[in-house]
């Protein structure tokens, strides 16, 4: 056991060897050994992630010590991966979820350059990598690095296509979005550090359970580091006000959509939060912001997402919708439920990014859901995997969305009944916006040009086997976590995490279960033929109304950061150039040049190559000295 472990460094070094060999050796490589190397390196982790995952389940963990990397003083940082329940889940995720990309990508993204064909699967795999490591480390700078390198390769990534101004504009706003969240993490980090004098997981935690609350570590200390951490979640998992980037990073390639938003970078912060649930447990008022940010973002993106007809903005918007619902169950406590929730959305969401780009690719580029319409009968793989993908995350029972949602409904429901109201609403916003889409792009009569109805045809195998693989998951995906009510002994997953994180015991009746998930079902299709008797002969050119208007704008969110945030920092960082630093600065340093250019230009005069001045200098130069050692000595 302990040998399978050992090797788990390999987990994360086979994508960044992948990385070097792509990114190296770009100018050299066919496509084909650039989509075979990186495509294998990914499944190669996989496999050993498997090897992992089963070591787990069968009771064995471990924290592997390969060297200190840091030390300094008392503070010792090794290098060290934990493997347990959580982290082997999502070295799952990610390598299974992450593999089905790369295949896909290799046909997506077939009409790349071969140097570009390298670059683009380089910065895949090095994100691959960053996520892994993240998830793999045994304390919180080793969590911090993946943080970072996660951060660096979405902005590669969604600038991939770097010579259109918009796309690098979104990886900018990415990228500095991010970093507010990035530096409230770090002062988290530095404050557990100063409190406890480590960063290790199990020594973090040993510690805050000896001195909870006492003079060693205060309410305040886990308030404050449980709030910063958080900020840093919602930078990285788009919440409210951090969320804006994340419909901006669709300029990326769609791949680079499923992967980013799907499967790895958006939940970093549900793991970070996951795996520190020991402090949240003890910070209830953080939890409580933590509740009312992620009910405030599933509602705020959902009524967005409504409004939206670029395919690829709904499916954006319906993933900060979702990591909204996640965060909810995070402030419930039901920290079970969140994980849960992101294994099956990883599924649902990546199959329909997926999905979408199969669409993009059969439409020529076409992204606006209103120039589309009956594409089921030409796409009929991608319609099918797609239609599944929507009843997934619609939560339509017994595919594995439902089973998600429903635990994370019922845990809101024992905490709050308005929190459930609330988040029951979001829930059936989500069903009607998806399928919206469903129906708009592949129902009725088709709204394109000749020429895109003359090029439909269906993606090639490299994209619709991965769309098949992950719609059966869609679909069976959630049964690990059927619930007690509907199959006893049932929860399979619960149980798995336990070790990890704690589970909720619920005090509710299965006779109130029941009623939860037939109120949730029977609301969900009534949304969806709401959707599809609105939606299935739609014709374009109907008058929008001002909300519709103000809900397609999304509420003006970036209007008015643009307004209070970034142009009154832009005038400021124009005043400081054109005064501070052009007259201040430039003149302090031009002044000290011109002084000394002046003193040299009198200075010269000296040198006059007359010996008389010289013999002069040199005697005042002595009766100088004379006078000041007189007085020195008096």
């Amino acid at each position: 056991m302990q040998d399978v472990f050992q090797l788990a460094y390999w987990i994360p070094l086979l994508p960044l060897l992948g990385a070097m060999i792509n990114g190296l050796g770009r100018h050299h490589l066919s496509k084909t050994l650039v989509g075979w190397i990186g495509s294998g390196t990914v499944l190669g982790a996989f496999v050993l992630s498997l090897f992992i995952f089963f070591q787990v389940k069968a009771g064995n963990s471990a924290v592997v010590h390969y060297f200190d990397f840091i030390k300094v003083g008392s503070l010792t940082i090794p290098f060290s991966f934990q493997l347990d329940a959580l982290s082997s889940l999502f070295l799952l995720i990610i390598t299974g979820v992450g593999f089905l990309i790369h295949v896909y990508s290799t046909a997506y993204m077939h009409d790349e350059s071969p140097d570009q064909f390298a670059r683009y699967f380089a910065y895949l795999n090095l994100f691959v990598f960053s996520m892994l490591l993240l998830v793999l480390g045994a304390n919180y700078v080793i969590l911090f690095m993946g943080w970072e390198g996660v951060g660096l390769c979405s902005y590669l990534l969604i600038g991939y296509w770097f010579k259109n101004p918009a796309y690098t504009a979104a990886a900018n706003k990415a990228f500095i979005m991010n970093r507010i969240g990035d530096l409230a993490f770090l002062v988290a980090l530095f404050w557990i550090i100063t409190k406890t004098g480590a960063v290790g997981f199990q020594d973090v935690f040993s510690f805050v359970q000896q001195h909870q609350f006492t003079a060693k570590f205060t309410g305040t200390d886990i308030t404050v580091i449980t709030l910063l951490f958080f900020i840093g979640a919602t930078g990285k998992s788009a919440q409210l006000p951090l969320y804006t980037w994340l419909p901006d990073a669709m300029a990326g390639p769609t791949p680079v959509s499923a992967l980013i938003h799907a499967a790895t970078m958006v939940t970093a912060g549900i793991y970070l939060i996951a795996r520190s649930n020991l402090l949240y447990s003890l910070a209830p008022a953080t939890l409580h912001i933590i509740a009312w940010t992620g009910l405030l973002t599933a509602l705020l993106a959902a009524s967005i997402a409504i409004a939206q007809n670029d395919i690829k903005k709904v499916l954006a918007y319906s993933t900060v919708s979702q990591l909204g619902f996640m965060f909810l169950a995070l402030g419930t406590g039901a920290y079970a439920a969140a994980v849960f929730h992101v294994m099956t959305h990883a599924f649902f969401k990546a199959l329909l990014f997926l999905g979408s780009g199969s669409v993009i690719h059969a439409m020529g580029g076409e992204q606006d859901i209103r120039n589309m319409g009956g594409l089921s009968k030409k796409l009929r793989i991608t319609y099918i995997t797609f239609l599944i993908g929507c009843i997934a995350i619609a939560g339509v029972p017994p595919f594995s969305g439902f089973f998600s949602k429903d635990a994370i409904l019922l845990s809101v429901f024992l905490h709050s009944p308005l929190q459930y109201a609330l988040a029951l609403l979001a829930a059936l916003l989500t069903a009607f916006y998806m399928f919206r889409l469903l129906f708009l792009t592949f129902s009725g009569r088709f709204r394109g040009t000749q020429e895109q109805q003359h090029h439909l045809h269906e993606s090639p195998w490299a994209m619709t086997v991965p769309l098949m693989v992950l719609a059966v998951l869609s679909i069976i995906g959630g049964w690990v976590g059927i619930p007690a009510a509907l199959v006893p002994d049932a929860e399979a997953l619960h149980h798995f995490l336990s070790p990890v994180i704690p589970v909720l015991s619920h005090t509710v009746s299965h006779e109130t279960e029941y009623a939860l998930m037939a109120l949730s079902t029977g609301l969900v299709l009534a949304m969806i033929i709401a959707a599809w008797v609105r939606y299935r002969n739609y014709q374009p050119g109907a008058p929008a109304n001002a909300f519709v208007n103000l809900l397609e704008n999304k509420w003006y969110v970036d209007e008015l950061y643009n307004k209070i945030i970034v142009r009154p920092l832009s005038a400021l960082a124009g005043w400081l150039r054109e005064v501070v630093e052009a007259s201040v600065i430039d003149g302090l340093v031009n002044g000290v040049g011109r002084a000394v250019q002046y003193s040299a230009r009198q200075l010269r005069l000296v040198q006059s190559g007359q010996v008389g001045v010289y013999v002069l200098l040199m005697v005042l130069s002595m009766a100088i000295m004379l006078v000041i050692q007189f007085f020195v000595r008096k």
